[in-house]
């Protein structure tokens, strides 16, 4: 079988991630694919998922399906990213694999790795130290998607692999100010602001964090190179090797919104200082990434700009 004739299932096609993945594959020619939004099936219900997933009988499943947020939403809301992450992976990971899927992509995120790992963190820091507090219930549910992944190819001789990746930002991202990343949250105050005319914004944290990002775009590249491709290793970092401080994001999205307000931080809770991903496996397998943050930005701005009516913030 061609593959672009691969039966698709994209889990969570219209976040983030999702809709990078499902522009990504419908530009490279793939057309079978399915998806269904919340409504039409809860991911939370495992008799629905399996039922679906038995009766569709998908080659490949893309999970991009998850319940995230920023600091301050996986600090407050433990229980449900914990909870609401562990029944969503279980049910599409465990209900694929009763299928027949032979092959499935999972998204993760570098937060599964120890507080303290050495940086950049490598594949092998997993569960070799405590995690950061702040968010340590998701952590611990991606933890198990990506190790149901490894010991389901390990036991059975199939294709599931995580993605781990950095702070993901780009069209389509979570703007709401309760919830959002760091990235959209610094768009949407510094909009606010210039509407109001004010001349300053609050921000978490005390700016000094380094963190590396990635653009959605990037991330469907990498998802499109590993989905069907045969690895030894079944988790693999995906990172775009750039970093900056929270600070210095700060400046360069208002460089780019032509804005002079000012940012006061307003708080310790920064998490980790330090999370930067090594992408030596990744580059290993053949992967690359062409990055350029100011462009990026640009383009990330101008669809907040662009559809802020539609977003629900």
């Amino acid at each position: 079988m061609s593959k672009k004739n691969l039966k698709i299932y994209l889990a969570g096609h219209r976040g983030l991630i999702g809709s990078a993945v499902l522009e990504k594959l419908k530009s490279c020619g793939y057309k079978n694919l399915i998806f269904k939004t919340r409504q039409e099936l809860n991911l939370m219900d495992e008799k629905k998922v399996k039922i679906f997933l038995n009766k569709e009988k998908p080659d490949l499943v893309i999970l991009a399906a998850a319940r995230v947020g920023g600091i301050y939403a996986n600090y407050k809301n433990k229980a449900k990213f914990l909870y609401e992450n562990l029944l969503i992976q279980t049910n599409v990971i465990g209900g694929s694999f009763v299928s027949g899927v032979k092959h499935l992509i999972f998204f993760g995120s570098n937060c599964i790795y120890p507080k303290n790992s050495n940086q950049p963190i490598k594949e092998s820091s997993l569960s070799t130290g405590p995690l950061e507090k702040t968010n340590d219930a998701y952590a611990i549910a991606k933890i198990n998607g990506v190790k149901l992944c490894e010991n389901l190819s390990n036991n059975f001789n199939i294709n599931y692999k995580s993605l781990m990746l950095c702070n993901v930002f780009g069209p389509n991202d979570n703007y709401d100010l309760k919830s959002s990343h760091f990235i959209p949250a610094i768009i949407h105050k510094i909009f606010i602001a210039e509407k109001k005319k004010l001349n300053y914004i609050n921000l978490w944290g005390d700016g000094n964090p380094l963190r590396e990002v990635i653009y959605s775009k990037d991330v469907a590249d990498a998802c499109i190179f590993f989905m069907t491709k045969k690895t030894k290793s079944k988790i693999i970092n995906i990172g775009s090797g750039q970093e900056c401080s929270i600070r210095d994001y700060f400046y360069i999205i208002r460089k780019l919104m032509k804005s002079n307000v000012k940012a006061i931080f307003n708080n310790n809770l920064n998490g980790v200082m330090r999370k930067i991903n090594d992408c030596s496996l990744a580059r290993s397998y053949g992967w690359k990434i062409n990055n350029n943050l100011e462009k990026n930005l640009l383009e990330t701005v101008s669809d907040f700009k662009r559809n802020y009516n539609n977003y629900k913030i």
